[in-house]
């Protein structure tokens, strides 16, 4: 076997590969006589059938699968030894007029080859790096909501302000029946309170569902209808009141702390708040930290000038999905994914440029710390490391599990690189100010 490669441009290459009869021969016809050995043809006893009945029938199938295996493995073999770095898959070449009888085969692949080019971190333009603050009032409302999440129900018996009301809405032209409980001091409308205040349990209200709440998403969960639905809805329901209850808010006392933090972590109304300001500010950094690498990212893909094989990858899609695709819906399939191959070529190459690597012990204590997170949210703050031990290696045990937090790891690694090297200008804002500039 003959491989040679002829070099088109910088970006296309083609690989001819000549197959001999020497290189697959002894293997067909070790095929065709096992086959022989087994088959079951009439006239014929089990074994005796001749080998050039055998090879009639078979030999052609046998050849060309033999061939194609050669051709897979040897091709694959010489990529790797002449370090190619191709993008795709090796695309033969059309071969019509293929004769399978001669001594001597030839196949012609195309290729597609990465381009060579520079990642430069530290781009001209700094780049945003957020650091968002829990604000005073922020704390304040979370100490509020606090209150009122462990604080006691005290039944009434006519609606006051404030108040938390359990009642059915009811509009029989929208087909709208659904029970819930609405608290008064996140309705908007002045007439809805107005209407509402001072109804008795039985008693029913007509209320506008235009404006009705402070925060729009509830019109949806209350109404029990879709969020589009809800977006659009101008019209009365009905609400008739089944329970009235007031929250009387819970006293900030140390039982309460150690509920919500374990006992003696928190032994004050000063230092409650210093904990929900530090909890409140590590979500926060993840939030920031993934606004970072979506920018990182966006601004390495303008700044990274290289051109791609654009007509052999489009060629290349064309057969490598589920369902061929035809030129028109292939060309349109590059130009959805071609930001996506451009950062993957990036990232790649400054994975190997600053030998990122993800090993197994970080792996399993990032597993550790994943697992951890999640049974604090459950009440378990502080697991043996025993227990966590065995859970991890349960997740590692599964490959898509390994591969998933694998990415995450190296994500992390790579936004740890950007902190460091790229040219980033911070800027501390709150949660408010934060969405406001990046969601509009």
């Amino acid at each position: 076997m003959n491989i040679t490669k002829e070099q088109i441009d910088e970006l296309n290459a083609v690989v001819k590969v000549a197959i001999t009869k020497n290189d697959y021969e002894a293997k067909v016809n070790k095929i065709l006589n096992d086959y022989r050995k087994q088959a079951n043809i009439p006239g014929f006893r089990k074994g005796q059938v001749p080998l050039g009945l055998i090879r009639k029938q078979y030999g052609k199938a046998v050849l060309v699968d033999e061939v194609n295996k050669l051709l897979q493995d040897n091709l694959n073999k010489y990529l790797t030894e002449e370090k190619l770095d191709v993008l795709g898959n090796p695309l033969p070449k059309q071969q019509d007029n293929l004769d399978w009888d001669s001594d001597e085969l030839a196949f012609e692949f195309e290729l597609g080859l990465a381009p060579d080019f520079d990642v430069q971190l530290k781009t001209k333009k700094a780049i945003t790096h957020y650091k968002i603050v829990a604000d005073k009032k922020m704390v304040d409302e979370q100490v509020d909501r606090i209150k009122k999440q462990y604080g006691k129900l005290i039944s009434k018996e006519v609606v006051g302000k404030g108040d938390e009301v359990t009642g059915t809405f009811k509009n029989e032209a929208e087909e709208i029946e659904n029970k819930a409980t609405i608290e008064l001091d996140k309705v908007k409308s002045k007439k809805a309170l107005d209407n509402l205040v001072g109804l008795k349990v039985g008693e029913t209200a007509q209320l506008k569902t235009k404006g009705l709440f402070k925060e729009d998403y509830l019109l949806s969960s209350t109404l029990g209808i879709p969020r589009d639905k809800a977006e659009k809805l101008n019209i009365e329901v009905a609400f008739t009141v089944e329970e009235i209850n007031e929250r009387q808010p819970a006293s900030l006392d140390q039982e309460l702390f150690d509920k919500l933090f374990g006992k003696d972590e928190v032994a004050s109304e000063a230092a409650l708040k210093e904990r929900i300001k530090e909890d409140s500010e590590k979500q926060f950094e993840q939030q920031a930290d993934q606004k970072l690498l979506n920018d990182v990212t966006e601004r390495l893909i303008e700044t990274t000038k290289f051109n791609l094989p654009t007509e052999f990858l489009q060629k290349w899609m064309q057969i490598s999905g589920e369902k061929p695709l035809t030129e028109d819906e292939a060309k349109e399939e590059f130009e959805k994914s071609e930001k996506g191959l451009r950062y993957q070529l990036i990232e790649g190459k400054i994975i190997k440029e600053h030998d990122l690597q993800v090993t197994f012990d970080e792996l399993k204590e990032f597993a550790k710390g994943f697992i951890k997170s999640q049974m604090a949210q459950y009440g378990n703050v502080n697991p043996a490391e025993e227990e966590l031990d065995n859970i991890a290696n349960r997740v590692l045990g599964n490959q898509e599990e390994v591969k998933r937090l694998s990415e995450q790891l190296m994500s992390q690694k790579l936004l740890n690189l950007y902190k460091e090297k790229a040219n980033l200008k911070k800027k501390e804002v709150t949660y408010d100010n934060f969405i406001k500039e990046v969601y509009g």
